[in-house]
């Protein structure tokens, strides 16, 4: 826990770091255009759709509808979405933490072939799907437990965002193929996960959640490098 406490300690205060926030700016940005052209499309097809129907009435119903879809929608898939535009910029991120806190590193780091990054996001989109499906079976029984449901699609986030930080930070040293678990334990990724995954239920800091856990995930596999390095050295 102090590990993870540390990390992102240390993530949070290269927030101001140039290039962390030009990151930062441009995944919000995407990520928030994302959901405004989707309410508009939404609206339109509700306003085509009531007038085709000849339908009464229905002045302003469409951009109604179009902003109630992307605040729902917002709030249901901001993860996923957030995550998804965060894969094109994660290089960025990584690049500008080694530079700062790991130097050496970045003489190590291999050039992620096109083919692997999409291998590698097309594998965490499953993974989203699937697990989300399954939470969404588990939470229905426990819809009037009020809290249950949260508490699934928490703890399935959790796990799936612990995987998909570590990742992101991993990838460039990894050498061993692309289905491995990685250098955190499983612990790890569920506490860092865990997390974010609550950050991200929380107005506006949610904007900042996903490049925090980015980062922060830089520091805990470098830090679990770092300690299997010197095992193996005093061994």
């Amino acid at each position: 826990m102090f590990a993870l406490l540390s990390a992102l300690g240390r993530a949070a205060g290269q927030l101001t770091d140039p290039a962390i926030l030009r990151v930062l700016v441009k995944s919000v940005a995407i990520t928030l255009a994302v959901f405004v052209a989707a309410g508009v499309a939404a609206g339109v097809a509700v306003d085509a759709a009531l007038d085709r129907w000849d339908i009464a009435g229905g002045e302003g119903v469409g951009a109604l509808v179009g902003l109630l879809l992307a605040l729902v929608g917002g709030w249901l898939l901001f993860r996923l979405v957030a995550l998804a535009v965060l894969q094109f910029f994660a290089d960025e991120i990584v690049a500008a933490v080694e530079a700062r806190h790991y130097p050496d590193a970045r003489k190590t780091a291999r050039a992620v072939p096109w083919r692997e990054e999409m291998g590698t996001s097309a594998r965490a989109t499953l993974r989203a799907v699937l697990a989300n499906l399954l939470a969404l079976a588990l939470a229905v029984p426990l819809v009037f437990t009020a809290i249950g449901p949260a508490i699934v699609f928490w703890a399935v986030n959790a796990w799936l965002l612990g995987r998909e930080l570590q990742d992101l930070a991993w990838t460039r040293h990894r050498q061993g193929p692309a289905t491995a678990n990685g250098p955190l334990h499983a612990a790890e990724r569920f506490l860092l996960g865990g997390t974010i995954a609550g950050l991200l239920a929380v107005p506006f800091v949610n904007l900042l959640a996903p490049v925090l856990g980015a980062a922060a995930a830089v520091h805990l596999v470098h830090r679990r490098k770092e300690t299997s390095v010197a095992i193996a050295s005093s061994s």
